[in-house]
C-alpha cells in the first residue's frame, strides 16, 4: 500500500492541481483490485502553479509545520508532509507526532522532533525523513517521492513473479 501512495497523491496533484490537505490513513481505501482511493474531499482546494494558502485545518497529528506555524503554505508540500506521516504509521503502527497536550504536540512538529524505530530499514527512513523535513522547502517534492529508492526497490520486487503484490504492481502499472 505504502509504495502506492506517493503515485496516487502525484496524479492528484498533477491532473487535479487539487490538494487535499487532510490525508491521512482514515481517508485511503482499496478498492477490489487494492488500487488506493483518496476519500473526504472535504478540505481539499484546486489552487494555481506557486499559490499558497493560509487556511490551518485537517488533522492536527498530520499537519505540517507551516501549517501549524500558521505561515502562508504550498498545498502540494503540505499533503507530501502528510504522506511522510501516513508512510510512518503503516511502516511503524503509531505516529511519529503524539501528545495530549497540544501546544507540545505543535512544537514537536515545528521541531520534526521525532525517531524512527531501527526495526525499519535505511531506504525506508531515508523516504520518511525526506518527507518530514520540518522545512518545506528541503521537503521532498512528488517527483522525488516518485523516484526514492525505497520506492524503486518495492517496484523492482514486484518484477519478481514470486513477488505478486497487487499493490505494488498497481504503482509499475501507473508509472508506465
Amino acid at each position: 500500500m505504502a509504495s502506492c501512495i506517493g503515485r496516487s497523491m502525484k496524479l492528484s496533484f498533477f491532473v487535479l492541481m487539487a490538494g487535499n490537505r487532510d490525508l491521512k490513513p482514515e481517508n485511503l481505501l482499496l478498492d477490489n483490485n487494492k488500487n488506493i482511493k483518496i476519500v473526504d474531499f472535504g478540505l481539499s482546494c484546486t489552487y494555481k502553479t506557486n499559490q499558497t494558502l493560509k487556511t490551518a485545518c485537517g488533522s492536527p497529528c498530520y499537519a505540517a509545520p507551516e501549517m501549524v506555524a500558521g505561515k502562508d503554505y504550498s498545498p502540494m508540500k503540505v499533503d507530501v508532509w502528510s504522506l511522510g506521516i501516513t508512510l510512518y504509521a503503516l511502516l511503524c503502527g503509531y505516529l511519529p507526532f503524539e501528545d495530549p497536550n497540544p501546544i507540545v504536540l505543535y512544537k514537536k512538529i515545528i521541531n520534526g522532533d521525532f525517531t524512527i524505530p531501527k526495526f525499519v530499514s535505511g531506504k525506508a527512513r531515508d523516504l520518511i525523513r525526506g518527507l518530514l523535513n520540518s522545512d518545506a522547502e528541503a521537503r521532498l517534492n512528488l517527483d522525488e517521492v516518485a523516484a526514492h529508492p525505497w520506492l524503486q526497490q518495492c517496484a523492482d520486487s514486484a518484477e519478481d513473479p514470486k513477488s505478486s503484490s497487487s499493490v505494488t504492481n498497481f504503482y509499475l502499472e501507473l508509472s508506465l
